[in-house]
């Protein structure tokens, strides 16, 4: 990602254009350069996009769960002195918007959900079997999009690593079972934020259904669908994902 992070008092993120705020919330496994398509999208479309650099694996375990990010987030936000924006989030990202829009309901224009968990995920597993093979790592990490090409070398190298470190292991774990714990099924119904929900048809991490399940649940949602497309739209159709996200902000004067 050509842009460099700024770090401000406890806080490491990326920022870029002016306008409406767009804050991205990236995924357990997911890193800042996920959203490159994004970042260099919306700044040129009247938008400011922000990706604050979550905790994922510095807070003390107890503190390691979707509740806490969310009110970290809820700091971070405060610090930058931002309201009435946009909140992006992909996979366990969408999870700690959800969260944070339930909590802080007026901070937040809209919502955006993508692959999102929340109310159901697969995992690699409990105990990430076989955690040292690099091909067994590999084919799971593959298995996350419709086309196992977009999971590069470095992607898998990154995913490799965090499995094969102790401290980031038991905090991967801790995190996944905060958030099949933290099923938002009985709050979605009394959320009001207008809410855009971009799915890939292929998803085998939160399959379709679970889609459906939020657009059955959210008051104020939206479901765009993506073929051929995996657990990461913004990554596998960039462009696509940028057009439907945009088409649906305007169409809701965001």
């Amino acid at each position: 990602m050509e842009k460099s992070l700024t770090q401000e008092a406890d806080y490491t993120y990326l920022e870029k254009g002016i306008g409406q705020p767009i804050v991205i919330l990236h995924g357990l496994m997911g890193g800042l350069s996920n959203f490159t398509g994004v970042l260099e999208y919306f700044p040129n479309n009247g938008y400011k996009v922000i990706i604050p650099e979550l905790p994922i694996y510095d807070l003390p375990l107890k503190q390691t769960n979707v509740a806490e990010f969310a009110e970290y987030l809820h700091r971070f936000l405060t610090f930058k002195g931002l309201k009435d924006f946009i909140l992006l989030g992909n996979s366990l990202g969408g999870h700690i918007g959800l969260v944070f829009s339930k909590t802080y309901p007026e901070f937040v224009r809209a919502l955006v959900l993508t692959g999102s968990s929340g109310l159901y995920e697969n995992s690699m597993g409990d105990s990430y079997p076989k955690r040292e093979n690099y091909d067994y790592i590999k084919t799971k990490s593959e298995e996350v999009f419709y086309d196992p090409a977009v999971a590069t070398k470095e992607i898998v190298d990154e995913v490799f690593e965090t499995v094969n470190d102790r401290n980031k292991l038991v905090k991967t774990l801790a995190i996944a079972k905060s958030a099949i714990r933290h099923n938002m099924s009985e709050d979605l119904p009394s959320m009001q934020t207008e809410t855009c929900l971009i799915w890939g048809r292929n998803d085998n991490v939160t399959p379709p259904d679970v889609a459906e399940e939020f657009n059955k649940l959210l008051p104020n949602a939206d479901l765009f669908w993506i073929d051929k497309c995996g657990h990461a739209p913004m990554m596998e159709h960039p462009d696509l994902f940028n057009q439907i996200l945009h088409d649906w902000l305007m169409s809701k004067k965001h």
